[in-house]
């Protein structure tokens, strides 16, 4: 069963795509990529990126923060913060699917 479709996904799987050669592939990959720099910065910016998307981007915020820390961190208040921890959460699934694709990149490259 395919799995619904993420708020911005085609977009942050093209930032994968473009920014993936800049790293190098291991098991610290999501951290370096998500978490290392911000996706978006500014407010503004954050709303607008935000858009109609809102509520859902705060239930996957929630429901993933819920599950894997039994409480929310993330200051829902702050649209900037709100984005950078979805990304962060969209880029782990879709760096977890293309696991084949990263292994075939890292062999290519001759990565350890």
């Amino acid at each position: 069963m395919r799995r619904a479709r993420l708020h911005k996904e085609e977009e942050i799987q093209e930032y994968i795509n473009e920014n993936i050669g800049e790293y190098e592939i291991d098991e610290d990959l999501h951290h370096r990529m998500f978490n290392e720099d911000y996706y978006i910065i500014g407010t503004y910016k954050a709303e607008m990126w935000l858009g109609n998307g809102v509520f859902r981007v705060m239930r996957a915020v929630d429901e993933y923060e819920q599950c894997n820390f039994g409480e929310r961190h993330t200051d829902f208040s702050d649209p900037e913060k709100l984005v950078n921890m979805y990304v962060y959460i969209v880029g782990e699934v879709l760096l977890g699917e293309m696991e084949e694709e990263l292994r075939e990149l890292k062999e290519k490259r001759g990565e350890r």
